[in-house]
């Protein structure tokens, strides 16, 4: 991971105890940990419609083309495409969540962070 400090920071600042941020860069934070732990520590058992919304909000914030280059682009829905379809087969090595998580960083500065949100009611997760 390329910018584990500047994580860590954006972690301990914006990312709640419980329940989700009502910072952007919080929540896309907390949404790729949460599925890093339910794949690693769990084997996506617990795997629902919950653990989908937060890999589309990951998506939705990151599809960025003001922020990202067309390549940047196409890697990032790529790792969201691993994620999204590893209900079955979880994905385990940290690349695909180390990236997302330096895109995060790389998405904060650009847009001159921190971003507020409203917090969703349909997200349980």
């Amino acid at each position: 991971m390329k910018y584990f400090d500047e994580a860590k920071e954006l972690w301990l600042n914006y990312v709640p105890r419980n329940g989700q941020s009502d910072i952007v860069e919080g929540e896309v934070i907390r949404a790729i940990e949460k599925l890093r732990c339910e794949a690693q520590g769990n084997g996506n058992a617990n795997w629902d419609g919950g653990f989908e919304m937060l890999v589309l909000y990951i998506l939705d914030v990151l599809n960025d083309p003001d922020v990202f280059s067309t390549a940047m682009l196409a890697e990032i829905k790529a790792d969201v495409h691993t994620l999204l379809t590893s209900a079955e087969d979880p994905y385990l090595e940290d690349d695909v969540y180390d990236r997302l998580t330096d895109r995060v960083i790389e998405w904060h500065i650009a847009k001159g962070g921190p971003i507020k949100r409203e917090k969703n009611p349909q997200l349980y997760r």
